[in-house]
């Protein structure tokens, strides 16, 4: 259930158009586009359009016995690393930072976007299957610096089927499993970490895993651990 576009402003906002007009989006289902020219990231970063890439947006139909929407950033960052991890002949060089940053060799690879419409969630997602953007802040890195990239209709394909699987358990078994799995595919504890809270200074910390909620759990220079639940998290060795 892959619908492709040849170009498009965002498929996140594509979508949310849709939910707005009463059409039926269904669970499953992607929006894949060849070109965004409008496409963006998380805190208003615009995000590269390049042709090749995957940019794509699917959405998930919120119920009452759903856990806390705001982990499925957590089932889109675990599907992104099963989706990218079976193409890769070393998939240890592949690590995802919180939420849902997906790292190769500590240089940005994915990101991944969600946006609450109504009592929806609408999940986009993009990946450097051929071409890397030049950000200012952090380096970035395509799949195309390891081999020939994938196809982008199977590697569409791979995606929607982890990010269904991811979902599926998500919904059955709760938080608790996501986090371990998450956690076992993130950079490792004790790793340096910058974080830009909203409306504070930047705090430095080590990582210390992830609390039972799925927030970021920060352990301090004076050994006291913080919660972050919003940030802009940078490793030591991400930046350019």
């Amino acid at each position: 259930m892959i619908r492709f576009v040849t170009e498009t402003g965002s498929t996140n906002t594509d979508l949310a158009s849709e939910l707005r007009a009463g059409m039926a989006v269904p669970e499953g289902e992607w929006l894949v586009a060849d070109r965004q020219v409008s496409g963006r990231g998380r805190q208003g970063r615009a995000w590269f359009d390049g042709y090749g890439n995957f940019m794509g947006s699917t959405v998930v139909h919120l119920s009452p016995r759903d856990p806390n929407p705001a982990t499925l950033a957590l089932v889109a960052g675990v599907a992104a690393y099963e989706a990218v991890s079976g193409v890769l002949a070393d998939p240890s060089l592949l690590k995802l930072k919180w939420p849902n940053d997906l790292l190769l060799r500590n240089a940005k690879l994915a990101g991944i976007l969600l946006e609450r419409e109504g009592n929806a969630v609408i999940v986009g997602m993009g990946v450097n299957l051929v071409a890397a953007p030049d950000l200012p802040d952090r380096r970035t890195i395509a799949l195309t610096n390891f081999g020939p990239p994938p196809d982008r209709e199977i590697f569409a394909r791979s995606l929607s089927y982890a990010f269904d699987q991811e979902l599926d358990r998500w919904r059955t078994y709760g938080l608790e499993p996501l986090i371990r799995r998450w956690e076992s595919v993130a950079h490792p504890r004790g790793a340096s970490l910058t974080v830009n809270v909203p409306g504070e200074q930047r705090i430095e910390g080590a990582f210390d895993g992830l609390t039972a909620e799925g927030t970021l759990r920060l352990r301090l220079e004076d050994g006291s651990t913080r919660a972050i639940h919003a940030g802009d998290v940078m490793l030591a060795n991400e930046g350019n």
